[in-house]
């Protein structure tokens, strides 16, 4: 296809017609809720109403072109390349909606996230069409980032010699009072309204329940001053004939009439604008499609005789709303202030991607970490009413997967401490100061509203132990040690609890051992790599935490336990080839300490534990030490053995192709695709019933392996593992941007950012306000972000020394060293503060 992607916004991946079927990108704001754009230019997957809707597509909700050259015959298309075949064939005909609506035959796709663009082209139209698509997307700005809005913008590109008449309509169900899964619509009702700067039709309810979780506004607004028409309802026809009405209408002169609404509970509204395109010239029309959902409830709610009957939201114990819906009176507020700041929200969110796409990294880590970021606008991610940012582990088609921020499962991700610091500063405060008991024991799944926060009775051992080095990577990256005195208490008791009696390290030996509940959705018993890592790195954390707290005796209590624990863990777990879970069945059920056991998803028999890793060669052992390169924290074991687990998962759980593989549970690749395999048993002594996992593929652990193997020099390994999963994801089988676990868009996916970290080698303190990087040979520009500022680097290395350029895009940095691993580093006399638009050199000598 000639036509061309839009020349300012950035392009990372492109899809010809061939990898379309699949694609679907999610535009809606942090903790909005999304519909997404599909690959042919459909909109689909409304899931805009407090819960997920993979699937669901209001009826007659499609986008339409009226085209008419001079002089020449005018033609109607929609919006929207051809129907795939898979859809051809179902009960009563083609199953895709809006099935019988002519399309445009060619059909392309160009993203980098939030940027989607679809091109569409047909010999028979005299115009081509490019539908631009995002909602802003700007690190350190997470109210800028959670707008309720989709921007469509609809190019229109004359290929022809004579001016050409257009016009382009949107048209939107009013199905206020269902969400694609529970309710249904009562007297919905559309009006047109005109605003400053946009036209369109507000879309209400007089009948849907003001408390109900489907009860909300939609708008459908154009930012246009002239050539707009409307209708706030369809004709109700018999036969299918209100499409038929509609498309004659407005096939006739790209305008359209409004009709009676008929009694129906939910209209249909219809927007279109029309303009003129010049001959051989181009015309541009957006629309803004917003929402306004505001009864989001609790994923713990009480039970029904629990509750008190009352009259308002703010004695339902089973509201948490929505914190975007503090910021919007109504979908046509949220409309109107984001077509205002539409272009500086633009200009942010390109210079962003721009930045980002310009680094000189390889595309699939680009594409893997920047793609994944759509998890954090999807269903799986809300923020309450307060401002509090949750997760659910990932999304099942119409309902969360796996409540309570998982700590377990948020602990692999760096993407929102890096890109949104704001928003992981306030999950450790729900974390430390909500969900941690005065023992120390961490509810590992958060209930809400969030004085009910450590309801969850159980505490997972890898959960308690990754929050801990979060908190560490959090205050650091922040500089804020107003957060750490308020959270360090807590912290400290939560390091604290492993020493408890029939706890994780009752001994106090730097090994846990105990009953550790974990990620595998079981208890492992004895000492193992996995746990064992997650333990040396919060000690690790904890340490220098408690010296900057002025608590040397706990500082060197958890030194001493480091070395211990990890002599012993080299010593006995390393078995020359990688590290070995030895397994250690407890007495009895009465030596594991209360809200450390599973009564379900565990071993039964406590004499021989079933359901434990054993003797396998695990893909993520090593997470730990993982998330210690991303802090900054140094090594955890020896680094000989390090290096060496990392090729052995490599040689034993790399998969060229998966034809003759057995997999019991869920297969998320399959027959020749490539894969890391979640663990393998090279030297045997397979567990009867292993671990329930053990022979799936899971992304964000493939992550885990891939981005450690960055760290410790293994470009071509990683590279290679991150590859097979993107090719996995190609848009012809799977979306680019729905990385499935347990459900789709899964936290643990977003663990992709840190390859950026890893290949860049940055690490910021905003303590002693210190900026790393890894040295290069030659010169080159990378991305970096803090979570609150964020820009590019520059180095270009000379005889002896390497300048260093460091700019702010956004934000403000405030430096005082500036190292280049490897290389040197560059002391100021007093920090210097870089702020947005400025650059600051430095000469590092070589």
């Amino acid at each position: 296809m000639a036509q061309k992607s839009q020349s300012t916004w950035p392009v990372l991946k492109e899809y010809d017609q061939d990898h379309l079927f699949r694609i679907a990108l999610p535009l809606g704001g942090i903790g909005t809720g999304t519909v997404s754009l599909g690959g042919r230019g459909n909109l689909q997957d409304w899931e805009i109403v407090n819960r997920p809707a993979k699937g669901f597509t209001p009826q007659q909700t499609f986008f339409a072109l009226y085209a008419k050259p001079s002089g020449g015959e005018a033609l109607t298309r929609a919006l929207e390349g051809i129907i795939h075949t898979p859809q051809y064939e179902g009960q009563s005909g083609a199953t895709a909606a809006n099935h019988g609506l002519p399309r445009f035959r060619e059909c392309s796709f160009a993203a980098a996230y939030p940027f989607g663009q679809v091109r569409l082209s047909d010999p028979d139209a005299p115009l081509d069409v490019r539908i631009e698509a995002f909602n802003p997307l700007i690190p350190g700005d997470a109210d800028a980032s959670g707008i309720p809005v989709a921007v469509l913008r609809f190019v229109l590109v004359n290929k022809t010699s004579k001016s050409v008449t257009a016009s382009i309509c949107g048209s939107v169900q009013n199905f206020i009072g269902k969400d694609g899964s529970h309710g249904s619509p009562r007297r919905n009702f559309n009006t047109f309204q005109k605003g400053s700067r946009i036209q369109g039709v507000l879309m209400q309810s007089e009948g849907v329940d003001p408390n109900a979780e489907q009860f909300g506004t939609m708008a459908l607004t154009a930012i246009a001053k002239s050539g707009v028409t409307y209708r706030t309802a369809w004709a109700q026809l018999s036969w299918g004939d209100s499409l038929l009405d509609f498309w004659d209408d407005f096939s006739e002169n790209g305008k359209i009439k409004d009709r009676d609404r008929g009694g129906v509970d939910d209209p249909i509204a219809s927007l279109a604008v029309r303009t003129s395109v010049p001959a051989r010239g181009t015309k541009d029309i957006t629309f803004l499609l917003a929402w306004h959902f505001p009864n989001r409830r609790t994923w713990t709610p009480v039970k029904k005789e629990n509750v008190t009957p009352c009259s308002d939201n703010g004695c339902d114990p089973n509201h948490v709303g929505n914190y975007y819906c503090t910021q919007y009176h109504d979908a046509w507020d949220a409309a109107a202030k984001a077509a205002k700041a539409l272009p500086k929200l633009e200009e942010q969110t390109v210079a962003f991607v721009k930045s980002f796409c310009d680094s000189d990294l390889p595309d699939v880590v680009k594409e893997a970490a920047l793609f994944n970021l759509s998890t954090l606008r999807s269903q799986t991610c809300f923020r309450t009413e307060d401002g509090l940012f949750f997760g659910w582990e990932g999304c099942h088609d119409r309902s969360g997967c796996c409540h309570g921020s998982c700590t377990h499962v948020w602990n692999y991700e760096h993407a929102t401490a890096f890109l949104f610091g704001d928003l992981a500063c306030r999950m450790r405060e729900v974390e430390f100061l909500h969900a941690t008991k005065d023992n120390g024991h961490m509810s590992f799944r958060v209930n809400l509203p969030i004085d009910r926060a450590s309801h969850h009775s159980l505490a997972a051992a890898d959960g308690q132990m990754g929050c801990l080095m979060k908190l560490y990577r959090d205050w650091q990256l922040s500089g804020d040690d107003a957060m750490l005195r308020k959270l360090w208490p807590q912290a400290k008791k939560a390091l604290a609890f492993c020493w408890e009696p029939g706890g994780w390290d009752a001994d106090r030996d730097g090994v846990m051992e105990g009953c550790q509940h974990n990620t595998m959705d079981v208890e492992y018993y004895g000492p193992n790599p996995q746990m064992g890592t997650w333990y040396l790195g919060a000690l690790r954390a904890a340490e220098e935490m408690a010296r900057h707290m002025g608590d040397e005796k706990f500082a060197m209590l958890c030194k001493v336990l480091i070395e211990r624990g990890s002599k012993w863990v080299d010593e006995n777990l390393f078995n020359g080839d990688y590290y070995e879970h030895e397994i250690r069945p407890p007495d009895d059920e009465s030596a594991i300490a209360p809200g450390l056991r599973h009564e379900k998803m565990g071993a039964r028999d406590l004499t021989e534990p079933e359901l434990q890793l054993g003797a396998g060669c695990l893909v993520d052992q090593l997470v730990g030490q993982y998330t210690a390169h991303v802090c900054g924290l140094g090594y955890l074991l020896d680094e000989k053995h390090i290096r060496k687990t990392l090729q052995s998962i490599m040689k034993h759980n790399f998969r060229e192709n998966l034809y003759g593989h057995f997999n019991h549970l869920r297969t998320f690749a399959l027959n020749g695709e490539s894969a890391l395999l979640m663990a393998t048993y090279p030297k045997g002594r397979r567990p009867k019933r292993p671990f329930p996992y053990y022979n799936e593929v899971m992304t964000g652990f493939e992550y885990t392996a891939a981005v450690h193997m960055l760290y410790e020099g293994m470009i071509e390994e990683g590279l290679k593992c991150i590859a097979a999963i993107r090719a996995r994801y190609d848009g012809r089988k799977r979306s680019p941007f729905d990385e499935a676990e347990c459900g789709h868009h899964y936290a643990r996916a977003m663990a992709s950012w840190a390859a950026v970290l890893a290949l860049t080698g940055f690490h910021y303190s905003g303590v002693t306000q210190t900026i790393q990087f890894a040295a290069t040979k030659h010169a080159s520009q990378v991305f970096w972000s803090n979570g609150t500022a964020w820009g590019v680097c520059t180095q270009k290395p000379a005889k002896g020394k390497t300048k260093v350029g460091i700019t702010v895009l956004h934000g403000s940095l405030k430096v005082k060293r500036v190292i280049l691993d490897g290389t040197g580093l560059a002391d100021l006399p007093k920090p210097k503060t870089i702020e947005a638009g400025k650059t600051a050199y430095f000469h590092i000598p070589r």
